[in-house]
């Protein structure tokens, strides 16, 4: 058998895990989105993350037990390469199935320099969260992919479903197959709420827009712009084990044509880029001769044994580590001063638990895992209403959804503890906010319409919101009491005005 049919089967089994580990992130994906997987699973790819991990603990200033599967992740890195973006990541599985089939031959030509950029983003992510600062996380790509597939994807697939079967439903043939489909489909896998997500256009277009850049190169993403692949690869220079071009090479060219990632330095002698190396095993596949191993090879002394990946042309220098962590310390300090970001809006609401939010900005990794499993989609990623240092963080918009008083879901999927874990007896007696009644909208006051829908609603024992008669009308009036009321946001949810409610959560 020849040696290039060997490592093909090692393909095909990188292949088959990529398969599973892309499944396993959908099934976890649907599986909490409907709260039917264990909350120890639910955020396991975040737990697996690296970056995530570094930058929470940096911002948090402590060590985060949740987060300490990471430590497996490095661990593999250092053994084998960047084992994570070729066998194990789903934007990086997604953007590989996704790739452009040139059938002229011709691609654009794309300096390795801008490998920096990477590099760059990586160090400006690491220093800000150095100073509490998590905001640049959103570039992580679980965090990213997660967002997407949360607010975008998933809600688009809803309503794609939907209408189609009210356009079928219509027709008698249709409809036992419909209703065969939603006993099967709605809770299992389906919301049976449709959720609603604020800025889903612009996150989907984040999406499309790194999905169209494999036009411009294979995983354009993978190559240039991953800040967690930055991180990988520079662990990678150091791995133990690696694809080494050795003296068996002909100089046939077809593992650089192979390499989806460029990682092949052709130029200067047929050598392997282990920073840049996804471990793809395609190079491995196509080389005729067994000219490529997976072993140590330590040119100077020509044996086997380890030695560091020399360095690249594209890797940060000097001046770029000063320039990027000066860049990072900056924009730290911009973000610190801005107006917006240090008074939140007062209708910014939290998610239960939530007190201190400089404390929560520097936990949150903007992973969406508590958007994804709110059974009322009323968690939402905030764009500007906590400034750009809160981008993309939870907060509740009761007008979409309230907080269930049943729920204490988004606690217990927190990967960094940025939302407390409380219990839901506790959970039920912590304040997110209070209701405030607009006399000027609502109807029983403004306009002596009978409505007690607020009142009815409310969850809390003993009612925070009591009705009161005026003895000039004899018509029973809301009022809130503010001791007792949690600010779960349902009175808001459900106030039949049109429009902005006649009663509105606020930050206390």
């Amino acid at each position: 058998m020849k040696p290039a049919q060997n490592w093909s089967r090692w393909r095909r089994v990188r292949q088959i895990v990529q398969l599973l580990a892309f499944a396993l992130y959908i099934y976890l994906l649907f599986a909490a989105l409907q709260r039917r997987a264990a909350w120890g699973l639910a955020d396991l790819f975040f737990r697996l993350d690296p970056l995530a991990a570094l930058t929470a603990m940096l911002a948090a200033r402590r060590w985060i037990p949740r987060l300490a599967l990471a430590l497996g992740t490095l661990a593999l890195t250092l053994l084998l390469g960047r084992v994570w973006c070729g066998w194990l990541c789903p934007l990086g599985t997604l953007l590989e199935w996704g790739r452009f089939k040139r059938t002229s031959g011709y691609a654009p030509a794309i300096s390795p320099r801008w490998r920096t950029v990477k590099n760059g983003l990586l160090i400006i992510t690491l220093v800000a969260a150095l100073f509490g600062n998590l905001s640049l996380l959103v570039f992580d790509p679980i965090t990213l992919f997660t967002r997407a597939m949360t607010v975008a994807v998933l809600p688009a697939l809803n309503e794609a479903v939907t209408a189609a079967e009210r356009f079928l439903y219509p027709f008698a043939f249709f409809r036992p197959l419909i209703d065969a489909l939603e006993r099967v489909l709605r809770g299992p896998v389906l919301p049976v709420r449709p959720p609603l997500f604020t800025g889903n256009l612009l996150i989907a277009a984040l999406l499309a827009g790194l999905l169209a850049l494999n036009a411009l190169a294979d995983r354009f993403w993978c190559r240039y712009l991953c800040p967690l692949g930055a991180l990988l690869g520079w662990l990678s220079k150091i791995s133990l084990f690696r694809p080494i071009i050795g003296p068996a090479c002909n100089r046939c060219g077809l593992c650089a044509g192979a390499c989806r990632v460029e990682a092949i330095d052709a130029q200067q002698g047929y050598r392997v880029m282990a920073g840049e190396c996804t471990v793809c095993l395609d190079c491995l596949a196509a080389c005729p001769t067994n000219g490529i191993g997976w072993r140590t090879w330590n040119p100077q002394k020509r044996r086997w044994g380890w030695r560091p990946d020399p360095r690249q042309s594209f890797d940060p220098t000097r001046r770029q580590v000063l320039i990027g962590m000066a860049t990072g310390a900056a924009g730290v300090a911009l973000l610190n001063s801005d107006a917006l970001g240090r008074q939140p809006e007062p209708h910014l609401i939290r998610p239960p638990g939530v007190n201190e939010e400089e404390r929560f900005l520097s936990l949150c990794v903007r992973c969406s895992q508590c958007i994804k499993v709110c059974p009322t989609a009323g968690l939402q990623p905030a764009f500007l209403e906590a400034g750009l240092r809160g981008l993309w963080t939870p907060h509740l918009v009761p007008r979409l959804g309230e907080c269930d008083y049943g729920c204490n879901a988004c606690g217990q999927v927190c990967p960094s503890g940025a939302i407390p874990a409380l219990s839901l007896d506790l959970k039920r007696q912590t304040s997110m906010g209070m209701a405030v009644i607009d006399r000027n909208r609502c109807w029983p006051w403004a306009y002596e319409i009978p409505c007690i829908v607020c009142e009815e609603m409310c969850p809390v024992p003993g009612k925070a919101i009591h009705l009161e008669i005026d003895p000039s009308s004899g018509l029973q009036k809301p009022m809130v009491d503010a001791e007792s009321c949690i600010g779960c946001g349902i009175c808001e949810q459900r106030c039949p005005v049109g429009g902005k409610a006649a009663i509105r959560v606020v930050h206390r």
